[in-house]
């Protein structure tokens, strides 16, 4: 793993005994024998990695050192509607990645290192009867006019995730035979490794993209905004549906200069088989005040971006925490500045979801 060793160098491995014996859990354990290896009853409670605030001190050495290895107990397709018609369960949770916004981080507390599940045949085989469910797509709608879509890594980055197990190699190979169906997944990690998996157009790939200067504060531990807009259209050639997710967009001064900036860069970057298929997602900030708490601990700056009382306003979540989001007058008009500078900028592209 001497390419990852920055991002995932793993020297302890908490594990379900279930997991361990399973053949993807004999995997992971396979790819790094020298690592600690403690058996937990469950992987929703780790002590030494979940649901301690003092683990701030230790959040980035945490998501790099540690993994855990579980089972995938409830198997459940949500619908969604908005980027996906479906939430597919998880094969994996967490991410060795920090970005300051992430929503991921409440899954389990603080950290949130990876989880994966080694219960992949359980996972797939319950998608491939999910889909057959279905049948065929009466109508379009935003998530794809033919194809019923299925969101992969709600609480994972899956680029990420491909640098530890061969779930999501299985995740492609699944719906690269499902003929009425497509996953897709957002990622700020480019592994070009996924370039070999042959997904034949049924797998689409959101890189998330910000400007590079507030990336460079925000997107702690990802790939540059720079090689994310290098690899569209090579995902593009190895048979990737290719989407972009301008997300999320933080206002602050000078914030519009940037994202025009950006969208320069995002039509110079790629060629014309790329744009006749690009399509982008727009999603605005929105941020957590415990997450809040947390960032003052490790990664204070941060904040003075994100954490912006003035501009917010407050919303109970479905879980109970207190969320803040851009005042929604002050939004609409946000977002219809944005939309009408991606009409100037890049009109080939076109968004399919804003929020």
């Amino acid at each position: 793993m001497p390419a990852t060793r920055d991002l995932v160098d793993i020297t302890r491995i908490y594990y379900e005994p279930a997991a361990a014996e399973l053949p993807r859990g004999a995997q992971v354990l396979e790819r790094w024998p020298d690592a600690t290896r403690v058996p937990v009853e469950s992987h929703w409670r780790v002590p030494e990695l979940h649901g301690d605030e003092t683990n701030v001190d230790r959040w980035v050495r945490i998501k790099r050192e540690a993994l855990v290895l579980g089972i995938k107990k409830s198997l459940q397709a949500r619908p969604n509607g908005r980027s996906a018609d479906f939430i597919a369960p998880s094969t994996s949770n967490g991410c060795a990645m920090a970005c300051a916004y992430c929503y991921v981080p409440r899954r389990k507390g603080y950290s949130n290192p990876i989880t994966v599940f080694a219960n992949i045949e359980q996972i797939t085989g319950y998608l491939a009867r999910h889909v057959a469910r279905q049948g065929v797509k009466p109508e379009p709608n935003q998530c794809d006019p033919v194809s019923w879509v299925y969101d992969l890594g709600e609480n994972s980055d899956c680029s990420v995730d491909a640098e530890i197990s061969d779930n999501v190699d299985d995740l492609v190979a699944l719906f690269r035979g499902l003929p009425t169906a497509k996953a897709s997944f957002a990622t700020k990690h480019v592994n070009r490794r996924l370039l070999t998996l042959d997904p034949q157009g049924r797998t689409r790939v959101r890189f998330s993209l910000m400007p590079a200067r507030v990336a460079k504060l925000l997107d702690v531990r990802t790939s540059p905004v720079a090689d994310r807009l290098a690899a569209l259209d090579d995902f593009v050639a190895a048979g990737y549906e290719v989407h972009v997710n301008l997300s999320p967009v933080v206002v602050h001064d000078g914030w519009l200069p940037l994202w025009a900036e950006l969208l320069d860069q995002l039509g110079d970057a790629t060629g014309e088989a790329t744009k006749a298929q690009l399509q982008a997602e727009v999603i605005f900030l929105t941020h957590e005040e415990n997450l809040h708490r947390v960032n003052l601990g490790w990664h204070p700056k941060a904040e003075d971006l994100l954490w912006r009382p003035s501009m917010q306003e407050t919303k109970r979540s479905q879980s109970g925490g207190l969320n803040v989001r851009y005042r929604a007058g002050d939004k609409a008009r946000y977002l219809d500045q944005l939309l009408a500078l991606i009409a100037e900028r890049a009109p080939y592209l076109r968004v399919r979801y804003a929020f």
